[in-house]
């Protein structure tokens, strides 16, 4: 195996491990001396984080978890721009390490957050914007899980219209499609009509 090729796997390894970090789980521990993947849904992500903890312990757990894909993406971004498919590859390595997580048992969160920060890191115009379709869609339908659905979906459709690579293009299909496989258990509560609102918090 030559030079490079070990450095790539380096950076897809180290990607995976720091999208893994458990923030929510930890917070949990540490604010709440609880396990939070036995509190409310299970979820180690914001919004369960949220609800059980507080809002402020939840926009922390977003923060946290926001950063676990912007700062590998931003640094293979900056100091290996030669690499063309870094960015792309090392976001859904930190996406899949959040989403199954070896520190969790490989379990984790829903991804959402993470994936924004993947996208913040190349493409911000169109992450905000899907940050708008994810208000809009809580706002009307007062479901955090349909519009973190709606949003992971809209981001292919905003990389194409907007003209993003077609590597891109691939890589927010996929990121849509394992934040959608994550949120199974949910659709199915929607479908039945008993999926927990946000504001009523029924």
């Amino acid at each position: 195996m030559k030079a490079y090729d070990l450095l790539y796997v380096f950076f897809a390894a180290a990607a995976f491990t720091i999208g893994a970090l458990p923030f929510g789980r930890w917070l949990g521990r540490l604010v709440g001396r609880v396990d939070i993947t036995r509190q409310g849904s299970g979820n180690i992500g914001a919004t369960n984080v949220a609800r059980e903890l507080g809002l402020q312990w939840g926009v922390l757990t977003l923060v946290l978890d926001l950063m676990k894909g912007f700062i590998p993406v931003f640094l293979i971004s900056r100091y290996y721009p030669d690499w063309r498919a870094g960015p792309a590859f090392v976001g859904l390595c930190a996406l899949a390490g959040h989403q199954f997580s070896i520190f969790v048992g490989f379990k984790g969160g829903k991804g959402v957050a993470t994936a924004l920060g993947v996208c913040l890191a190349v493409a911000p115009l169109q992450a905000l914007m899907a940050v708008c379709v994810f208000v809009l869609a809580v706002g009307l339908s007062d479901f955090v899980s349909l519009g973190s659905m709606l949003s992971a979906c809209s981001l292919p459709v905003l990389f194409l219209v907007t003209g993003m690579p077609t590597l891109w293009v691939v890589a927010s299909v996929l990121m849509a499609g394992l934040i959608c496989f994550r949120h199974k258990d949910n659709i199915h509560r929607l479908m039945k009509g008993e999926e927990r609102r946000w504001r009523t918090r029924r």
